[in-house]
């Protein structure tokens, strides 16, 4: 059961206990969902890893986020990006042929669209990852929700978001431990034993999912539950500094952007 609470429990740890934890939620939320959406504008690779980068400099420098538990968590995303840049690079392309393979009596052709078309999906993924983790490690997700409240996000929104990312981790957990048990009575000993399992386990984690949400009801109904759900918001300050810094690198970036798309 420690590998699920240790990824929730790293995430609440290092968000109230990071570098930038003083620094406010409104302002870290305009520098991370910033990045992001330029990155994903980019039609070149150099703004999304310009963002990469100084996005990790920010986790690793300032944060004091230490950089195992950072990379653990980039493996998983680039590791997949990895992937489909590959599929990319042998499927798509209509340029010149830079590289051209024979396997089997078949001809695979890297063209230079595909190249540069994977190297747009790498860059993006690393700029918006690098982004989303900026936030995911410096800033409580109680602070993102009161920032979402004071922009007229509506309550139902807010209230199912709040419900939702519990229930992710209820369900890992639930999973996890039925993992383990499954281990230990040699359940993935081979093939055909491991796709039993893992049916079994999607059905028993459907069932213990459902009952661990009807008692969560129960228990907000036994509070008075009236259909909202009240959270204490911190009454914090913009520092002006900060915040023109912040503008001021998001400007930057987007003038690259801009300056790429019409080049």
């Amino acid at each position: 059961m420690q590998g699920t609470i240790a990824i929730h429990d790293l995430l609440d740890q290092y968000a109230h206990s990071n570098g930038l934890r003083h620094v406010d939620a409104r302002t870290k939320l305009l520098l991370g969902g910033g990045s992001i959406v330029l990155s994903v504008l980019s039609t070149s690779p150099l703004p999304p890893l310009i963002v990469a980068l100084s996005m990790s400099a920010l986790i690793l420098g300032l944060a004091k986020i230490p950089w195992r538990i950072y990379s653990r968590m980039l493996l998983i995303p680039i590791s997949f990006a990895l992937m489909s840049c590959g599929a990319v690079i042998f499927i798509e392309g209509s340029g010149d042929a830079v590289l051209s393979l024979s396997i089997m009596g078949s001809s695979i052709i890297v063209r230079s669209d595909g190249l540069e078309l994977a190297a747009l999906l790498l860059g993006r993924t690393c700029g918006g990852m690098c982004s989303l983790f900026f936030i995911a490690l410096t800033t409580p997700m109680i602070e993102i929700f009161s920032v979402l409240r004071s922009l007229r996000v509506p309550q139902t929104f807010l209230e199912l978001s709040m419900l939702i990312y519990r229930q992710i981790f209820v369900m890992l957990d639930e999973a996890f431990s039925i993992r383990q048990a499954q281990e230990v009575r040699l359940g993935n000993c081979n093939l055909s034993r491991s796709l039993q399992s893992y049916a079994m386990m999607a059905s028993v984690l459907f069932i213990r999912s459902w009952e661990r949400g009807e008692r969560l009801m129960v228990a907000m109904d036994s509070r008075c539950y009236e259909g909202h759900l009240e959270t204490l918001d911190e009454d914090s300050r913009i520092d002006g500094g900060q915040m023109i810094m912040v503008c001021c690198y998001l400007l930057a970036l987007a003038t690259i952007v801009a300056m790429i798309s019409w080049h």
